[in-house]
């Protein structure tokens, strides 16, 4: 079974001929590391463990500290996040909320690949 090109927070893509986008090579493993780190533990109910919660975080007093390390853990449980050179997490305040920026290698295809997101209320 092929996986489905889907942002956590959006559509299911369609392809020109009107069926679903199938996702491959570093988007397929862009998408699976967003969708870990914004999914909160317990959410999938066969795998409770699953997801690192960073939407929990949001209007809390800010750990940054805390929240890398929960980031730098968490991405490395995704097949598609090489271990060597180790993902390079930036983790900042904004306003009512926190900025992520992951770069890191592709396994797979062995490309550098960068992913950046804003979590707020």
């Amino acid at each position: 079974m092929k996986d489905l090109h889907h942002y956590v927070g959006s559509d299911l893509s369609i392809s020109a001929t009107g069926d679903l986008l199938p996702v491959t090579g570093p988007e397929k493993g862009r998408q699976r590391i967003l969708r870990r780190l914004v999914t909160n533990p317990g959410d999938y109910r066969a795998h409770p463990e699953y997801g690192a919660g960073l939407g929990c975080f949001v209007g809390d007093n800010l750990d940054v500290p805390r929240i890398r390390a929960i980031v730098a853990r968490q991405i490395l449980l995704e097949s598609a996040v090489a271990r060597d050179p180790r993902p390079q997490v930036v983790v900042e305040p904004i306003q009512d909320g926190v900025s992520v920026t992951v770069r890191y290698r592709d396994a797979p295809t062995g490309q550098m690949q960068s992913l950046a997101f804003n979590l707020n209320r």
